[in-house]
Order: structure tokens, then sequence, then C-alpha cells
């Protein structure tokens, strides 16, 4: 999420809002990325995610 934003100017609130908002429409697209930063060893399954 943070390259949506990182080293960016925006003039306001909404702006920033919008940016945010295509980064994750984009990452909703990808499952496989969401799952590689998301799913770690500790983390308590469920079981709809085991």
């Amino acid at each position: 999420m943070n390259e949506a934003v990182a080293n960016r100017y925006f003039r306001d609130l909404e702006e920033m809002m919008e940016a945010v908002a295509e980064r994750c429409r984009v990452l909703a697209q990808d499952p496989e990325t969401l799952r590689r930063h998301t799913l770690f060893h500790w983390w308590l399954r469920t079981k709809a995610s085991a």
C-alpha cells in the first residue's frame, strides 16, 4: 500500500484517498500478492483461510 502514497504530493486528502483506493482495486485483483504479505506462520487461521 505504501507505494501508492510514498514520495508523492497530494493537493488534498481526497486526492490521496483516491490513490489509496486505486491501489486497493489493483490489489483486489491480485490475491496472491495479498497472501504473500499477510499470511504469517504465527497468524491464527480460520476455517475459511486454512
